[in-house]
């Protein structure tokens, strides 16, 4: 806004709610980090007592810039130590625009920091217009300031604005900065102008710099066009000031070329001064006193110097004065430049003890990107383990996979033990016994079932969220229209939001069908697994005894290779689940964080300015995975083994096979001992993939919980913006809803289909009226029938005030409709009728409430 007194535009600061940022931070040290908040509590007063000095300036003074610098420095260092979303929601007031008592709010340290940037851009701006502009010491501190002013708001808009990842302040956006960048930028030229009028610099130079000036605000002015929270006023005042400096710069050139004794040169520049005035003053029902006046002085000032220049060249001179495209152009002299504080571009090597801006806070605190380092590091070593871990594991479904094939070891166990239970079979009996078998896995299950559904509900909460303002949405935008609601439609704000739920469904879909291949597995076995936890004795009823009770001599040399086989692979399979055990610990046991601390000292001592960042911890990641490499070796070497093995084993099986060729008398034991067995090892397969799944629901209750709160937070913002959109609709919609140059769609298609109705009404109704007086003739009838007219109304008073029950009528109304010539007074009266049956609106009639 413009001073009632001054020539320039000033800026208000932006209003905010108190916060208390401590108790964000307090609740975040003590669940996130390894270190107790109160090792920090004189650091948390202290953001306190900073975030109430720098947020309650309400009169500029020059040692409030401090306040603000230091405050801002803390922000960008606190951004290292924590993350945006700290739990802190931080509620600022807009300082332009037509909705300064709408507030926006968001949990992000940016989003403060964007705020406190604008209002040291403001205090800059204000202490250069409060600043004494009638010295030269003053126009230069004023000019400084504007600078300043300019350096701040252009790094608000290149780099704080652009990684805020916050819904965007509508005065925040990158016309309305460009738009207040440019004024900075324009009155700072424009105090060094005035700077050029007291030095009594040369005409030329003078003009160069007003010419500049123009542009400046011009180029402002183009900004402003293009934001929805640049006032008209600003817009009149930048069109005022572009003719004003277009006049000066005319004005200079005049006296410039009048110094070469270019007199029709001077002439021409004066008339073009003269037009560069009267368009500024176009503007003058919209601009202040102050300016006003000036561009009235500079045009008396103008037309005074035309008309002596236009005499004097006609009687005296005689030179030609060329037309404006013949003038040359006079080139700006840029004078300024914005420039940036650095305490605004690079705060955190001035956060020092001794320094102006003191030493940072929570120092002692592990950086958060160190904390997220750690996580990184964890995700990439425990995905390490996992891959050599799943990788031995699936050697050892090999092996079953081949021993099932083989029916081993059920054909040995009905050969070596043709009564009662062989000893592996009672010790997996007893195993599934102390889990409780299908117990077990019935309550896995149902606890799956209940993570999965409860999953899902939190999921359609998130997708209820969207398509219900989507809904909303899309039906103002059909109520309205797509010229008044101009914004974008949902999914294409909220791609990310929308991509997310379409990532979490095909979770979903995929768990789907592993569920059902695991519920499928468990149905196929319970049977066989309810045996196997039953007692012995009723295992034992289950298993048929062979009918031979000694081995052949024939058949027990290759059994007992076979077996020696088996068992070898038995133990090369026991060795390598210790293997996975010792694995696991040595997984758990990797603890970065010693070396992170250390490596992070490191860094910010040598190099302070540098932003600590998970990416520099690279390579002392690269160095601590290598301590797998062992590991990814075993798999090698376990895989040739058990190679060796195998083929060993599918050797001795045949020969096992061929030495029983027509042995029958254990068949059914072996065929029975197999099935448990296999329905064992199937119990385990099982139970890891039951883990697996509780693992993953539980893993993605995380992602479907920050998916819900992330929806809902957008659907809100986005139907608090809706609100004001259509209040700002509805405001601007004349008396009712009603336009007359344009209806609703609901009107006009209800309207539409009135005049129908009438027009067929109409269309029967001729005929007949046609037609009467004939039909009356020829029945001997010599009058008509008289048809009774309404009375007409009794006149309306005239009176200067409209009441409800006055219509409002947008043509003279007649006094009374007369018979056309030639037509009946009947023919007249029911025309009338047929008029009065008609649906449309007549504008003669006015429009009447009530």
């Amino acid at each position: 806004m413009a001073l009632p007194t001054s020539n320039i535009l000033n800026l208000p600061f932006r209003r905010t709610q108190p916060n208390s940022l401590s108790t964000a931070l307090h609740a975040y040290i003590s669940s996130s980090y390894n270190q107790h908040p109160s090792l920090f509590t004189a650091d948390l007063s202290t953001i306190d007592t900073l975030r109430r000095d720098a947020t309650t300036i309400t009169d500029a003074h020059p040692s409030d810039i401090r306040k603000l610098h230091t405050y801002t420095a803390q922000l960008v260092w606190l951004t290292s130590k924590f993350p945006l979303d700290v739990g802190a929601d931080f509620v600022w007031y807009p300082s332009l625009g037509y909705h300064a008592d709408v507030a926006a709010s968001a949990n992000n340290l940016r989003f403060e920091l964007a705020n406190v940037l604008f209002n040291l851009g403001v205090l800059y701006c204000q202490l250069g217009v409060y600043a004494n502009r009638t010295t030269q010491d003053g126009l230069k501190t004023a000019c400084n300031y504007f600078c300043a002013a300019a350096g701040t708001f252009r790094h608000l808009k290149d780099v704080v604005v652009p990684e805020m990842r916050a819904v965007v302040p509508e005065d925040m956006d990158t016309a309305t900065l460009e738009c207040v960048e440019g004024v900075m930028l324009a009155q700072a030229q424009e105090c060094f102008w005035a700077t050029a009028v007291k030095g009594s610099y040369r005409d030329s130079l003078i003009a160069k710099v007003a010419s500049r000036v123009a542009e400046m605000y011009k180029v402002a002015e183009e900004a402003g066009r293009r934001s929805d929270a640049v006032s008209s006023e600003w817009i009149h005042h930048l069109k005022a000031k572009q003719g004003h400096f277009g006049g000066v710069a005319q004005l200079r050139a005049a006296r410039a070329a009048l110094e070469k004794r270019e007199y029709g040169e001077e002439v021409a520049r004066l008339r073009e001064g003269l037009v560069c005035a009267n368009e500024g003053l176009k503007e003058a029902r919209y601009i202040n006193k102050t300016v006003l006046a000036d561009l009235q002085g500079l045009k008396v000032k103008l037309e005074d110097d035309y008309k002596r220049a236009e005499n004097d060249n006609d009687i005296i001179y005689l030179k030609i004065v060329p037309s404006k495209m013949d003038l040359p152009l006079i080139e700006g002299a840029t004078m300024v430049s914005a420039k940036t504080p650095k305490e605004v571009l690079e705060p955190v090597p001035l956060l020092h003890e001794g320094r102006e801006l003191g030493k940072p806070l929570f120092v002692k605190l592990v950086s958060y990107q160190v904390h997220l380092a750690a996580s990184v590091y964890a995700s990439r070593r425990d995905e390490t383990v996992q891959r050599i871990v799943s990788e031995l594991e699936g050697l050892t479904s090999e092996i079953h996979a081949i021993l099932q094939s083989l029916n081993l070891p059920g054909s040995l166990q009905a050969l070596e033990k043709p009564l009662g239970l062989p000893p592996g079979l009672v010790s997996h009996a007893e195993e599934i016994r102390q889990q409780r078998g299908i117990v077990r896995l019935q309550a896995a299950m149902d606890d799956i079932t209940k993570l999965k559904q409860n999953d899902r509900r939190i999921y359609e909460e998130g997708v209820s969220a969207l398509r219900s303002e989507a809904e909303d949405d899309e039906n103002a935008r059909k109520k309205y229209g797509t010229d008044r609601w101009c914004r974008p439609p949902s999914n294409d704000v909220a791609q990310h939001l929308y991509n997310k739920m379409t990532e979490i469904e095909s979770y979903f879909t995929a768990a789907e069908t592993t569920d059902a291949n695991v519920l499928s597995t468990v149905h196929k076995n319970e049977s066989v697994i309810r045996l196997l936890a039953s007692s012995d004795r009723t295992l034992e009823d289950a298993v048929p005894s062979a009918r031979r009770t000694t081995i052949p001599p024939t058949i027990e040399a290759s059994a007992s290779k076979l077996r020696t086989i088996v068992n070898d692979l038995t133990r090369l399979e026991s060795r390598r689940r210790r293997k996975i055990e010792t694995l696991k610990t040595k997984g758990q046991d990797d603890d970065v964080n010693p070396d992170l601390f250390k490596e992070a000292a490191r860094l910010e001592r040598e190099n302070p300015s540098q932003t600590i960042e998970a990416a520099l911890f690279e390579p002392l990641f690269d160095v601590r995975l290598e301590r797998y490499d062992t590991d990814y070796a075993l798999i090698t070497s376990e895989r040739d083994e058990q190679s060796t093995l195998l083929n060993t084993l599918n050797g001795a099986n045949t020969a096992f096979n061929a030495a029983r060729r027509g042995d029958t008398s254990s068949k059914d034991r072996e065929q029975a001992l197999q099935t448990l067995e296999n329905a064992y090892f199937a119990y385990k397969e099982i139970v890891q993939n039951l883990d697996v799944g509780r693992k993953f629901y539980n893993d993605l209750a995380g992602i479907v919980m920050k998916f819900r709160d992330e929806a809902g937070k957008w659907a809100g913002e986005r139907r608090r913006e809706a609100g004001v959109l259509e209040g700002e609709i509805v405001n601007a919609l004349p008396v009712g809803g009603l336009s007359v140059g344009g209806r609703d769609q609901h009107t006009q298609q209800q309207q539409q289909q009135q005049h129908r109705q009438a027009q067929q009404t109409q269309q029967q109704q001729q005929p007949q009226r046609e037609t009467g007086p004939r039909t009356a003739q020829a029945n001997g009838s010599t009058s008509a029938v008289p048809v009774v007219a309404a009375p007409a109304p009794a006149p309306v008073p005239q009176n200067r005030t409209w009441t409800e029950d006055m219509p409002i009528n947008f043509a003279p109304r007649p006094s009374k409709q007369q018979p056309a010539a030639g037509q009946s007074q009947a023919q007249a009266q029911a025309q009338a009728q047929a008029q009065a049956k008609d649906g449309r609106w007549d504008p003669s009639k006015g429009l009447k409430f009530g």
